[in-house]
C-alpha cells in the first residue's frame, strides 16, 4: 500500500530542511498567513533538490492568528485569494526549477472549505485553473466539489484529535492536540484503515514536528507501507 507523508513548510518555523528529509510531499506557504516570498522560494528550492512533490498552501492574510481564525468570506473572495496565491507560488516554483502539482488550503480556509460547498467550489475552481489536485478531509465538501473537476487526495492529521463525525476538534478546545508520538501512530493507523486517507500531515510549526515525523515515518515503514508522494 502506498502512503504519502506531507508537511506544512515555508512558514518560517525553522525546520524545513530537517522535515524535508523525512516527508514525501511539501506544502509550501504562499506568504500571506506566514513566511515571505523569499522563505517560500528557499523552501521550493529545497523541495526540488529533495525530489519531493510540491503543493501550494494558501491561507487567509492574517499573520496575527497564523491564518487560523475563520472569516466571513464570499466564494468570489476565496477564489481570488486562492488564485492569487497559487499563481504566485507557481511563478516561484518555475524559478526554483520545480512544479506545483497540488493545493492544500491552510488553517481556517481549509476547514471552512471542507464544510461549505460554495467555498469548496471556489477553491476547486482555482485549482482547476492550474490543473492541480486538491487535498482535504475525507467525505468533505472539498471532496464532493472536486469530483469530476480535479483530483482529490484524502488527508489525515497525526497530531490533531478528531470528532466522531470525522472533523477535527477546534484548536481552541481542550485536548485538540496529540502530544504523545505513540498515540499519533495509533491515530495514523485508524486514519489509514477506517478513513482511507492517502496522505498524513505533520504540522511544520509544531514544536514536536521533527520527533513526530521521525516516529510516523518509521511506523509506516515498519508496517510494510511504501512511502510515496500522491502526485
Amino acid at each position: 500500500m502506498l502512503i504519502d507523508l506531507n508537511a506544512d513548510l515555508g512558514e518560517g518555523a525553522g525546520l524545513d530542511e530537517e522535515l524535508m528529509a523525512l516527508v514525501t510531499s511539501a506544502n509550501i506557504c504562499c506568504s500571506l498567513h506566514a513566511g515571505s516570498p523569499e522563505v517560500s522560494f528557499a523552501a521550493l528550492e529545497l523541495a526540488g533538490q529533495r525530489g519531493l512533490a510540491v503543493g501550494a498552501h494558501p491561507g487567509y492574510e492574517d499573520r496575527a492568528h497564523f491564518g487560523r481564525q475563520e472569516r466571513a468570506v464570499t466564494p468570489s473572495e476565496v477564489w481570488a485569494l486562492c488564485t492569487f496565491q497559487i499563481g504566485g507560488l507557481v511563478g516561484l516554483a518555475q524559478a526554483a526549477d520545480t512544479e506545483i502539482t497540488y493545493v492544500k488550503p491552510h488553517g481556517a480556509l481549509y476547514h471552512q472549505a471542507c464544510r461549505d460547498r460554495e467555498l469548496a467550489k471556489a477553491v476547486v475552481a482555482a485549482c482547476a485553473l492550474y490543473d492541480v489536485a486538491v487535498v482535504g478531509l475525507p467525505d468533505s465538501a472539498l471532496e464532493i466539489e472536486a469530483s469530476d473537476t480535479v483530483p482529490f487526495v484524502a488527508e489525515g492529521f497525526a497530531d490533531r484529535r478528531y470528532r466522531p463525525d470525522g472533523t477535527l476538534i477546534p484548536r481552541t478546545e481542550p485536548d485538540a492536540f496529540i502530544h504523545d508520538p505513540a498515540e499519533a501512530v495509533k491515530q495514523m493507523e485508524w486514519l489509514i484503515r477506517e478513513m482511507n486517507v492517502r496522505t498524513i500531515c505533520i504540522h511544520g510549526d509544531n514544536p514536536d514536528a521533527l520527533t513526530f515525523a521521525k516516529v510516523i515515518r518509521q511506523a509506516l515503514v515498519d508496517r510494510g507501507l511504501t512511502l510515496q508522494a500522491f502526485t
